[in-house]
């Protein structure tokens, strides 16, 4: 018997918030290795997701390189699931709001992902999982002009979706408070909407940042918790996290697992963005075995099954606290948990 949903660490935070100016980034076979050693009562994480960046994978990746990748995950007893595409202008795309020019470069980048997600299936390492994607634009950006910005960024995942059915991929649109059209929960549930596409354009959950989604901080009129909540109210938290989760869950096809502070920062495109936190960190104010079941149980808390996979995300930590083995014992104790809670077996 094979348990699903299968746990996943995400390699990106060994990228981001690191390089010029910041530590070092963390080389992908690090932290493969520190996914691999995991190992909590026997338990080990059965797979990664990618950022196809460099330093660990190029977007520009060639067969070779690729079967190397392919090769490396696979001599750690570990599957690839989702891969982000990096879409952002910084890393060779585009706003999906922008000018025809971005716009194209935004699916150019797109495309490649998905060209990448095909090799990867073929090279017999992945088997699911989905395409990452974000409007590559700012909520600011957005705000001068929301009908028709919405609609060119809907437009624009219109033919993304396009690119990835071609390639037997589908797009995970992350829900994340700086991303203009995707700010907040109402506004990302409009931008689906109008999409159209349900079984190709989906909703990435990001525990972490659905939490912000209540709280209001680039969209205070969908804002679902008062100003002045009282954090020891776990009820009223609960109610407000059903509103989003029920809002979103029909479109949800991607999950990361995630802690959340309640506190944004801001950098650059990121407006406002939030700040992770360790599973255990006292400072987190969600309770991840509890929560995670607003998406993979329907309303009436029937077990979904829709989800192959769940991944963990945790970015911004010091290498000092990333490099240590119990960091990544202790994450994958929490998805384990999140299994046990919501999990199924299913013959192998």
């Amino acid at each position: 018997m094979q348990a699903y949903p299968k746990l996943h660490n995400a390699m990106w935070p060994g990228l981001v918030g690191k390089g010029p100016g910041s530590e070092p980034a963390i080389d992908l076979d690090t932290m493969l290795d520190l996914t691999a050693k995991a190992c909590v009562s026997g338990q080990r994480f059965d797979g990664v997701d990618l950022f196809l960046f460099d330093p660990h994978i190029s977007i520009d990746a060639g067969d070779d390189t690729l079967k190397a990748l392919a090769e490396k995950i696979q001599s750690r007893g570990l599957v690839a699931g989702s891969l982000v595409a990096p879409v952002w202008r910084e890393t060779g795309g585009g706003s999906a709001m922008g000018s025809e020019t971005e716009r194209s470069r935004f699916l150019l980048q797109v495309k490649k992902a998905c060209v990448i997600g095909q090799q990867l299936q073929n090279l017999r390492v992945r088997s699911y999982g989905v395409i990452r994607i974000d409007s590559a634009a700012s909520a600011a950006e957005w705000a001068k002009s929301p009908e028709e910005s919405t609609s060119r960024i809907a437009q624009t995942f219109r033919e993304a979706a396009e690119i990835a059915e071609s390639y037997g991929e589908r797009l995970a649109a992350e829900g994340e408070i700086c991303w203009g059209a995707m700010h907040s929960w109402r506004r990302m549930r409009e931008l689906l909407e109008r999409i159209g596409r349900p079984q190709t354009v989906g909703f990435q959950a990001d525990m972490a940042h659905t939490l912000l989604y209540t709280l209001g901080y680039n969209a205070p009129e969908d804002r679902v918790l008062p100003q002045d909540f009282d954090w020891r109210d776990t009820d009223s938290l609960r109610a407000a996290l059903q509103v989003v989760a029920s809002a979103l869950r029909p479109w949800t096809i991607d999950l990361h697992v995630a802690q959340n502070d309640a506190t944004v920062k801001g950098l650059g495109a990121h407006d406002k963005t939030g700040h992770h936190c360790l599973p255990f960190d006292p400072a987190g104010k969600l309770d991840l075995v509890r929560d995670s079941g607003l998406w993979l149980r329907d309303q009436n808390g029937v077990l979904l099954k829709a989800l192959r996979h769940i991944c963990w995300d945790g970015c911004m930590f010091p290498n000092k606290l990333m490099l240590r083995q119990e960091t990544w014992n202790d994450v994958l104790r929490a998805m384990i948990a999140v299994r046990d809670a919501h999990g199924w077996t299913e013959e192998a």
